[in-house]
Order: structure tokens, then C-alpha cells, then sequence
């Protein structure tokens, strides 16, 4: 028993970084790219995927991805019992996997007290047409959908088979457009549940870049950045605006959401689902650098979560944005997520605090 609470705890502990690491960067892996018989036979060169000789430099400066002899220390251990953990979860059929994401779903709504209540009333204020047992029912999907959405991303490092006849796109014309035009395409999204799965479903169409956010905790970062790197074409740390501004004039297409609250030093009010919320405006300036094609580009998972499907909607490049008005900018980009949410509302990380910035003259959303 006490195993299974230590497992289970580097399990928590590992979700927990990853969704923090959405939510903590605008950006525009949940596990370390091993194959499960590595739980069978392995040698430490294949562990890493890279010959022991390259770890042996004494480089001063830590690389993104690199590995470090540190990481065998002890402090680290609890995070590579739960990569073990979450690699066994990951072999396991979707039948089990999707009960497996409903149980620890209800769990999470019961003792997450703080997020429960913030998910709620988030969706009390923007979906004030449901009625009080609806918001706390689709407050307890949004939990369980979180959990899907772990399960989904280890399915697409460890099982991509599994999406073979499951994905389809709408729109991918509009991102080829913009590229044989000679422009990138800076793709308006939201921070949605299914988390990395959704840029696995993406590069299977198209070649993506993301820009993230580093790991405080060295281990948690080398592992995200291994995975992500099977799926993005670039990885963009969120400090280097130079690299992001390059890459669109390259014509590369770039994730970008623009979905959370960051004060209103980095942006303006404007409605969301009718509320005033603080809205970054950070793309207006991205757009006006590179002269990039604003696209708004939103998937999530469709049908019986018995067999599910999944679905990639792409539509045209929003017309004169950034116009000379940051504030109606802010509003048609509120708006393009809100149209994207109605389709799957509870697929979306509705426990952050959306509306937590309140000028004077606004009313307290929080309390």
C-alpha cells in the first residue's frame, strides 16, 4: 500500500508540473520518450538515447534536453519512479485507461478543493444559461477530461497506432495558404485539456513549433523537452523573442494561446463570455514584426469515450489584425475562443483564475 501511494504520488506530482507548465506561459510531454520494454531489458545508452560519451563533458551551461549525472541522485528518485509508473500506465488497453482517467478525474474534483471551486465558478460566470447542477457536473468533466487528456498524451508517445482512423482535419488550406504566400501562421488556441496529444494531432498534418515554458525542476524540464521534441518541429523557449519573431518570418507555424490572465501591464480589458477579463495583446505585436497570418486552430476529442474520435478545426486568417484598436483586437480574439470552447466545454483548463485581474470600477469574480 505504501508503494502504491508513492507511485501514485510521483504520478500527481509529474501531472501536476506538466499542467503548470501550460498554464504558467502564454505558450504559443508529460514523459520521457522511452519504449515500454525498456521496463524489460535496457542499457543506460539506450535509456538516454544518446552514446554515455556525450554526457561526459563538462559543459558550465545546461542544454535543453541534456541530460545530467545529477539526475541520479536520490532528490530525483520519486520522479523516475513515476515516469516508470506512467510507462506502465501506458501500455494498457484504452478500455482501462479511460476508467483509470474517470476514477482519478472524481478524485481530483473531490480534494482539489481550491481548483474545484475556481472551475466552478468559472463556469458560473460564463456559461450562466446552465443551471447550478450543470455547472457542478460539467465542473467534475472538466477533472475527469484533465486525466483524459494525461492518458491521450501518453498514448500518442507510446501507442501512436491507437490514432490511426481517429483524426481528422478541417481548414489545413488556410496554414498552407499563408505559408506559400511566404508568411508563418501564428495559431490562436486555447490551453486545452488534452494537452500535448492535441500538438501530436496537428503534426500529423502540418509541422508545428512551441514555445515553452522551462521546468524549475531540471529532471521534469529534460523529460517535457525529449518528449515534445518527437512532435514540434522547433521548441522556442518563451525568453526568446528573437527566435519566435525568426521563426515566423521563416514562414513556420507557431502555437500561440492567448487565453490567460497576465495583468493588464501585458494587456488590455476586454469581454470574454461577456465578462471583462484581462486578454494579453502580446500577438499584436508578433503579428506586426512578421507580418504573419493570425490563425485560429482549435481540436478536441469528439464521440463515445468508448471509441473516441478527433477532430482539428482550422479557420481563415482573422482579416486586419492587429488593426489600430488594441481593444477591439483583444474582443475578436476573446471572441474566436469562446467559439471554440462552446464546441467542447469541458476540454478546456477552466481552473485557472481568468477573470483574477479586477481594476477599480470592476466586480470581484473570486472570493
Amino acid at each position: 500500500m505504501h508503494l502504491f501511494h508513492l507511485h501514485m504520488g510521483a504520478f500527481v506530482y509529474i501531472i501536476q508540473a506538466y499542467i503548470t507548465s501550460h498554464l504558467q506561459s502564454a505558450d504559443i510531454g508529460l514523459i520521457l520518450n522511452i519504449d515500454p520494454s525498456f521496463l524489460l531489458h535496457a542499457k543506460l545508452e539506450t535509456f538516454f538515447f544518446q552514446p554515455l560519451s556525450q554526457f561526459m563533458s563538462s559543459k558550465p551551461d545546461y542544454q535543453p534536453g541534456e541530460f545530467q549525472w545529477s539526475f541520479l541522485h536520490p532528490k530525483y528518485w520519486g520522479v523516475w519512479i513515476g515516469i516508470v509508473f506512467l510507462m506502465i500506465l501506458a501500455i494498457l488497453p484504452w478500455a482501462i485507461q479511460h476508467r483509470l482517467a474517470t476514477l482519478l478525474g472524481n478524485l481530483s474534483f473531490k480534494y482539489l478543493k481550491s481548483r474545484r471551486k475556481t472551475t466552478v465558478r468559472n463556469l458560473e460566470v460564463c456559461f450562466p444559461e446552465w443551471s447550478a447542477q450543470e455547472v457542478l457536473e460539467n465542473a467534475r468533466l472538466v477533472f475527469v477530461d484533465q486525466m483524459l487528456g494525461a492518458f491521450e498524451t501518453l498514448n500518442a508517445w507510446y501507442s501512436p497506432k491507437w490514432f490511426t482512423g481517429r483524426v481528422s482535419i478541417e481548414g489545413l488550406e488556410h496554414i498552407q495558404k499563408a505559408q506559400a504566400e511566404g508568411k508563418g501562421a501564428l495559431l490562436l488556441g486555447t490551453h486545452s485539456t488534452l494537452l500535448d496529444a492535441g500538438g501530436y494531432l496537428c503534426a500529423q498534418y502540418f509541422e508545428p513549433d512551441v514555445v515553452y515554458r522551462p521546468q524549475n525542476n531540471p529532471l521534469l524540464d529534460m523529460l517535457i523537452y525529449r518528449c515534445r521534441a518527437t512532435i514540434y518541429a522547433h521548441q522556442i523557449d518563451h525568453d526568446d523573442m528573437r527566435g519566435l519573431v525568426r521563426n515566423l518570418k521563416n514562414g513556420h507555424a507557431i502555437w500561440y494561446s492567448p487565453d490567460q490572465d497576465f495583468g493588464l501591464k501585458q494587456g488590455v480589458m476586454a469581454p470574454f463570455f461577456g465578462v471583462p477579463a484581462a486578454t494579453v495583446t502580446a500577438h499584436r505585436r508578433l503579428l506586426k514584426m512578421t507580418k504573419a497570418a493570425a490563425i485560429p486552430l482549435y481540436f478536441y476529442r469528439d464521440g463515445d469515450i468508448k471509441n473516441p474520435q478527433y477532430k482539428v478545426l482550422i479557420e481563415p486568417a482573422v482579416e486586419n489584425l492587429p488593426s489600430e484598436d488594441e481593444v477591439d483586437d483583444a474582443t475578436r480574439v476573446n471572441q474566436i475562443i469562446e467559439n471554440q470552447l462552446r464546441i467542447a466545454p469541458t476540454q478546456y483548463m477552466w481552473f485557472h483564475r481568468r477573470f483574477k485581474t479586477r481594476p477599480a470600477g470592476y466586480d470581484k469574480i473570486y472570493f
